[in-house]
């Protein structure tokens, strides 16, 4: 399975994200925001955390109209995978990827710190590999972390099960304590806490471990 993973200006976690595809067994290639088109054969596009075009305008915004966005929609619009990692969410929504927006914090604070997230549906290929309802401890690190979406788009992303996890205690004002959401197809994943930094227990957690794990196998059965 071939992964990519997109730069940005400001970027600063897509090293972190390509060693996280490499040890769940990808092929990793890396893209610069201003290629038009991504790798011949790329099943999963990366969108890393960090501060793209320093969070000028709305943070996502920019980078959502750079010369690779047009390509990584058009690989979302055919059935292929993305995700969005805590900037790379704000980007994909941005793109109109996902539902809602990302607003500031509700404390007006920057955010740093690991976290207790429950997994809420294992019905992903992002998600199998946990249980349903098991608590995970990923690191957070944002400003613009505040999910919000209208009461119609929340009452659906509930009845479709499309809320992929919550936070244990809400470190955001993020609605619905929502930590990550799925596409209707289920093949785009937005969060904003950092699963590739939680990948060893040297790390401080190895849960984040379980979403690159249930990638891989979901693609191959795909």
């Amino acid at each position: 399975m071939k992964a990519a993973v997109v730069t940005f200006p400001g970027s600063n976690c897509d090293r972190d994200l390509a060693v996280a595809f490499e040890g769940a067994g990808f092929q990793v290639e890396r893209v610069w925001h201003k290629d038009t088109a991504l790798p011949a054969g790329v099943d999963v596009v990366g969108i890393p955390g960090g501060f793209s075009f320093g969070d000028y305008l709305r943070c996502g915004a920019i980078a959502a109209q750079s010369p690779i966005s047009a390509a990584v929609r058009a690989h979302a619009d055919k059935g292929g995978y993305v995700l969005g990692i805590c900037n790379g969410f704000q980007v994909i929504t941005e793109m109109g990827l996902l539902p809602g927006v990302l607003m500031r914090n509700a404390t007006l604070k920057f955010v740093c710190r690991t976290v207790t997230l429950k997994v809420a549906t294992v019905q992903s290929d992002f998600t199998s590999a946990y249980k349903a309802g098991q608590e995970i401890r990923i690191p957070i690190a944002h400003h613009d972390g505040n999910y919000t979406i209208d009461d119609t788009g929340l009452a659906r992303l509930k009845a479709e099960d499309r809320i992929a996890f919550t936070y244990g205690q809400n470190p955001n004002g993020s609605m619905a304590d929502i930590a990550g959401v799925l596409s209707e197809n289920r093949r785009v994943l937005g969060m904003m806490p950092h699963p590739e930094r939680a990948t060893e227990a040297a790390l401080g957690s190895p849960d984040g471990k379980g979403l690159f794990a249930s990638l891989m196998r979901g693609m191959a059965l795909a």
